[in-house]
Order: C-alpha cells, then structure tokens, then sequence
C-alpha cells in the first residue's frame, strides 16, 4: 500500500497530536495550533475538527498543516516517526506495528509542552500585572497582581534558558518544571471549566 493508506489506517490524529507535543484532556479536545485559540477547541480522534476556525482532516492533513508541509512529506513524516511501513511504488506491503517514540521524541514533545504553557503562564502575568494593578496608593492589592510581581522575572528566566540554554540545561528546566506544568495546565483548565477569568489559585510561589 502506498504511504497516505499505510499511514491513515495507522495513526489517528489523537495519537500524532500526542505525539507532537499536544495535551488531549478528557474530552478529546487540545488548543487549536491553527488559530490563537486561548481555550481548547479543536476535537481530536480519528479526524480533526476545530469549532473555533473550521480547521478539518485527517492526521496527513493535521501534519502538514502543523509543520507546512507537502501532503505527501506529511504522510512521509508520520510514517517515519510512527515506524510504519510503506511499499514506495506502491504495492501492497505488510504495515510494521507503531513504535514508541524514542527518548529523544519524548524530551521534545515534554520540552515544546513546556515552553507552551510557561509561556502561557508569562503572557498571564503580565496581563495580570497590568489589569489588576491598585488604582490608589491605599487600595489592597489583588492576588494576581500579587503572584505577577513574584512570578514574572522567574518565568521570563525560565523561557529564557528554555531558548538560549544549552541541552542539559533544558532537560534540568524540562524535568524540575514538569509538577508545576501539570499544575499551571489543570489550574487553567478548572478556570476554564467554570467559565471565570480568575484562575484558581495554586501553590506556585517561590
């Protein structure tokens, strides 16, 4: 079979979205790469949808947009970092099971879900900083006014090493941040669920 039927009865755009660094909650549902999507909007599993933009296909179609690429290198790409096997003129060919990415796909993919999320985080406080700064001297100071004072220059840190540091140097960031990503995106997430602009807050001081 040839590399678009190999691949499309193998991977689901879940599984490449997962793959390539997106977190799927319990819905199915990830943040539209297509648009600036603050909130999870695109469904993911056999096929892709986006109620925010539109955005539809399959899992070649969810890659080739993601990495602007060709749809045949798209299909290419897949087969690749999944293992499966394609007979290149076209005939039939026996498709190898999908194998598991390698340390070095996982780093990646833990890395760019990092960076997303503190770089959510930051663009947050700075938000915050400005939205909830007193008004007057003797005016109480809200607490994510609070939180973006003693978070913001930490963060920027953090993206900053992320960006110019050296390999060793991310994968210390990568694992000593990985609890308090999973907390920043489940405190995100409760926030959105209750339909409220204040998320709820989390023990994230240093």
């Amino acid at each position: 079979m040839n590399v678009f039927e190999a691949v499309k009865q193998s991977v689901t755009t879940r599984q490449a979205a997962e793959f390539y660094g997106f977190r799927v909650n319990r819905a199915g549902m990830i943040a539209c790469p297509f648009h600036n999507d603050r909130t999870p909007s695109m469904k993911v599993d056999k096929r892709f949808h986006c109620f925010g933009c539109g955005a539809d296909g399959d899992a070649v179609d969810f890659v080739s947009r993601l990495f602007e690429l060709p749809s045949k290198e798209a299909a290419m790409k897949l087969a690749d970092d999944f293992g499966i096997a394609y007979d290149r003129n076209g005939k039939p060919s026996i498709v190898a099971k999908i194998r598991e990415p390698t340390a070095k796909q996982k780093f990646e993919a833990e890395e760019k879900l990092c960076f997303r999320v503190l770089s959510d985080y930051f663009h947050k406080l700075r938000a915050w900083e400005k939205d909830y700064a007193p008004k007057q001297p003797e005016d109480e100071w809200h607490p994510l006014f609070t939180e973006a004072l003693q978070r913001r220059d930490y963060i920027e840190y953090l993206l900053d090493t992320m960006l110019y540091g050296t390999l060793e140097d991310r994968k210390a960031l990568v694992a000593e941040q990985r609890n308090e990503v999973m907390k920043l995106e489940r405190r995100f997430a409760d926030s959105r669920q209750r339909g409220n602009s204040r998320p709820i807050r989390t023990d994230t001081a240093r």
